[in-house]
């Protein structure tokens, strides 16, 4: 199984689209600008989502399903939301479909116009918050905490599988609260929440958070979010949670009866990751070679191949490993036993590398005799024999060793793609020679912002939640600075 992948170093871009769809994870399909996500890719999407789930149910969340299709007077209802997704938009105009009158082929109904056109959703906010007026008449039926894993489509022209779709899958949450400050705490709850993932599960290190006014969520009074450093020195926005004050329930007049009786609108938030998680997995860690995935999020954590010669090896390698297998199952570590006899070996070791299953195990006649194993772990490529009745601690410790290193990995990369820069002659120069996050003053205006962006395609990606306080000069203006704010190119 030939990878033959091109190197980051020679085009990184080229590197990532095909290690996406030689590993497996997903293609492009037969509509324009979206994807189709193989069973490995779901299957770490699965992981995923299955931990997050975890998670947001331990902190009082609860799932739910709302329309697909939203009327466009809703959309219309707040301002500043409809501006910041109206040219994302797919729109539904017509109900039926009907063969041509001169047998052409199938055409579009005219008689089947609707009488209110139904938006495609790019976010629920709209559809949730008119369901939610019938939900919320007073205090005790706050604060509620709702979550949606869905699929949106914002119509993108030019795409890249995982990280741009037009359609992707995502969870979205919606909450509502009787005060404000329940819910910033629930905002900024879920940025640590998020980062807790990306850190802890992704082994990715993020930056927590907020974004500046121009940059922030669609309605939103404030967006928090984590950022992430990939391997080429841009950054990927990894997720986002928005504080929306009393936006939306002003817009579809959602108000809630206090503990004394008097009306008042409820406070909201809204915060969601998708499927760009794994665009962030594959450029956070990957390397030459293939994928490499953390043990916590990966389809397979062990691999085990059988080295024979005829049927009779075979069936007692399978019988010596058939226990092993139980037992790491048991503990809750996925394997796979590849006794395919329709590939070599070297072929199956060379496939499992491309996919970044982080253990290897190899079991031939000499380890028959010995009662040892190959293991190999796919981070660092180092190999050991290891005796039978060691194996499964070796493998235990393996496992959290690979997810700690990778980390530990990622977070030098980014330690020393820091950089402090103090005017913007120096700004320019680190941005092309080095690239990463580059820290810098900024006087707070969205000309000099705009200003950044037009000329060097660099975005403030967040002011970072511990950010210090000092004073300074505006690279750009020379205009007062209180404190420095991270830029980089992005995704």
């Amino acid at each position: 199984m030939g990878k033959n992948l091109t190197k980051r170093a020679e085009d990184y871009s080229k590197w990532y689209n095909e290690l996406v769809v030689k590993a497996d994870l997903a293609e492009n399909s037969g509509v324009r600008g979206c994807m189709v996500i193989k069973p490995y890719g779901y299957a770490i999407w699965e992981k995923m989502q299955a931990q997050l789930d975890k998670m947001f149910k331990e902190t009082g969340h609860e799932n739910a399903y709302f329309p697909l299709f939203i009327p466009k007077s809703y959309l219309s209802k707040e301002a500043s939301h409809v501006e910041g997704f109206a040219k994302e938009c797919a729109v539904v105009t017509h109900y039926r479909l009907k063969n041509a009158d001169d047998g052409s082929g199938i055409i579009v109904d005219p008689d089947a116009k609707l009488e209110e056109e139904l938006i495609v959703r790019p976010t629920s906010e709209t559809i949730i918050w008119d369901t939610y007026r019938r939900w919320i008449q007073s205090y005790r039926d706050l604060p509620l905490l709702i979550n949606q894993w869905a699929n949106v489509v914002r119509w993108e022209m030019r795409t890249r599988l995982f990280l741009r779709t037009a359609e992707f899958l995502w969870q979205e949450g919606h909450t509502a609260h009787a005060t404000e400050k329940e819910a910033i705490t629930e905002a900024e709850q879920m940025m640590e929440i998020y980062a807790e993932f990306a850190e802890n599960y992704m082994a990715v290190p993020v930056v927590k958070g907020t974004k500046t006014p121009s940059e922030r969520f669609a309605g939103a009074l404030e967006t928090y979010c984590i950022e992430a450093l990939m391997q080429d020195g841009k950054a990927l926005q990894a997720g986002t949670s928005h504080f929306l004050g009393q936006n939306f329930a002003k817009a579809f007049d959602v108000k809630f009866a206090n503990k004394e009786g008097v009306q008042e609108y409820v406070w909201a938030t809204s915060w969601g990751v998708s499927t760009r998680l794994i665009g962030a997995l594959i450029m956070a860690h990957s390397d030459d070679n293939g994928l490499v995935l953390p043990p916590k999020l990966a389809p397979i954590q062990v691999v085990i191949v059988p080295i024979y010669k005829g049927e009779d090896q075979l069936d007692a390698i399978s019988e010596r490993v058939a226990p092993l297998v139980k037992e790491l199952r048991s503990k809750g570590i996925s394997v796979k036993y590849d006794n395919r006899d329709t590939q070599k070996p070297g072929f199956k070791f060379n496939e499992y590398e491309l996919k970044g299953v982080p253990v290897r195990l190899a079991i031939g006649q000499r380890d028959m005799d010995n009662g040892t194993y190959e293991v190999a772990r796919r981070d660092t490529f180092e190999k050991e024999t290891v005796k039978g009745d060691e194996v499964v601690s070796k493998i235990e410790f393996l496992l959290e060793d690979i997810q700690a290193n990778i980390h530990n990995k990622a977070l030098e990369y980014r330690k020393t793609h820091i950089t402090e820069v103090n005017s913007y002659e120096e700004f320019k120069e680190v941005l092309e020679s080095k690239g990463g996050f580059l820290s810098a003053h900024w006087d707070g205006s969205v000309e000099t912002e705009e200003l950044v962006k037009e000329q060097t395609k660099a975005t403030i990606r967040c002011i970072p939640i511990d950010a210090k306080e000092e004073a300074g000069a505006c690279m750009v203006t020379g205009k007062p600075s209180s404190k420095r704010v991270l830029f980089a190119k992005a995704y």
